[in-house]
């Protein structure tokens, strides 16, 4: 079901991105949404709105805000041109043009390329990219691009996570693949994803990882996560060196995330791949198919610090690094284990 409401703006953020946050009044209550300039145009104080309001409606957690269908008191100038023609949104009211990398002729030849042992790290968690670039920095590697998939947030825009690690140079590269969009470059597939990170944005390594707003419905493979066997095997047949970024948790309430994710597990045996398995040292004796490389993997409180130092305050489950050490420990393990 698809939710809606008119509002009122009454508080118009000064945007630093293509996400502009907006305070709403809504029936004599004020509610938080989020506008993207590049669909809808900037709203200002005293525009009327209509409001996307389902997320709201289900109490969801990270997707748990409005989203600005239409400004319905002026017409937004957002008309600009592109040459691209792939859609991205499709067959929805807010679908658009992209140019994307594989329409340009002047990156023909990096398709047919090979990765020959990029390291390729693939989460399941949008809060694993932090921690799992500041190990890639701590390991030296000082270009890391990171790639978004369409398994949850599709507009790259939503996560602060990611702009604040771009302002601060933690990610060097953004790149947006399938329908996610808003990347620094557009793929249409993760294929291309990975060949642009080597070899258009120069990157010393790659984090794939949907965006935020995991979703999760308690089934063995019913999880937005579960793409990360897909892309791992991608970056093999690639011939990039795939390494797992392992969940796990010593703070989640939930006997089957404590230790070794059942997620983890799952994907892991699905995938066709021989993949590296970084394991911080002294974790929980832990359950991995045999043919993957596991790797115990020590000293890595200095990427911890450096994650820290960041101020930017990546929470998952709503628990911060004091409260789950253990799952940014195995973010981190798997940056310091190229």
């Amino acid at each position: 079901m698809l939710t809606q409401a008119r509002g009122q703006v009454t508080v118009a953020s000064e945007w630093d991105s293509d996400a502009q946050d907006l305070t709403v009044m809504v029936d004599g209550a004020e509610r938080r949404a989020v506008n993207y300039r590049s669909l809808t145009g900037d709203a200002g104080v005293g525009d009327e709105i209509l409001l996307n309001t389902t997320g709201v409606s289900l109490k969801l957690g990270t997707g748990g805000v409005d989203f600005v269908i239409a400004n319905l008191t002026r017409c937004p100038d957002v008309s600009g041109s592109t040459d691209g023609h792939i859609i991205k949104g499709r067959y929805l009211p807010c679908q658009h043009s992209v140019l994307t990398l594989e329409e340009q002729p002047s990156y023909r030849e990096v398709w047919d390329r090979s990765l020959d042992g990029f390291p390729v790290l693939v989460g399941q968690l949008h809060s694993q990219v932090m921690p799992a670039a500041c190990g890639l920095l701590e390991r030296g590697l000082r270009r890391i691009a990171y790639v978004m998939t369409d398994a949850a947030a599709l507009p790259l825009a939503f996560s602060k996570t990611i702009r604040a690690a771009r302002s601060q140079g933690i990610l060097s590269a953004s790149i947006t693949c399938g329908q996610a969009f808003g990347g620094d470059y557009e793929t249409v597939t993760l294929y291309s994803a990975l060949l642009a990170a080597k070899y258009v944005a120069n990157a010393d390594a790659a984090i794939v990882c949907q965006g935020p707003g995991n979703a999760g419905t308690g089934t063995r493979y019913g999880y937005s996560g579960v793409e990360q066997a897909a892309a791992l095997d991608a970056a093999a047949r690639l011939g990039a060196l795939p390494i797992a970024i392992v969940r796990m948790s010593s703070g989640d309430a939930r006997a089957r995330h404590q230790g070794v994710s059942h997620h983890t597990q799952t994907t892991l045996e699905l995938t066709y791949a021989r993949c590296v398995v970084p394991i911080p040292s002294g974790a929980p004796p832990q359950d991995i198919p045999n043919r993957h490389d596991v790797r115990i993997i020590d000293g890595y409180g200095p990427a911890l610090d450096r994650l820290r130092a960041t101020g930017v305050g990546v929470t998952t489950m709503g628990r911060n690094q004091d409260q789950d050490p253990l799952f940014f420990a195995a973010a981190a393990c798997a940056g310091l284990s190229v």
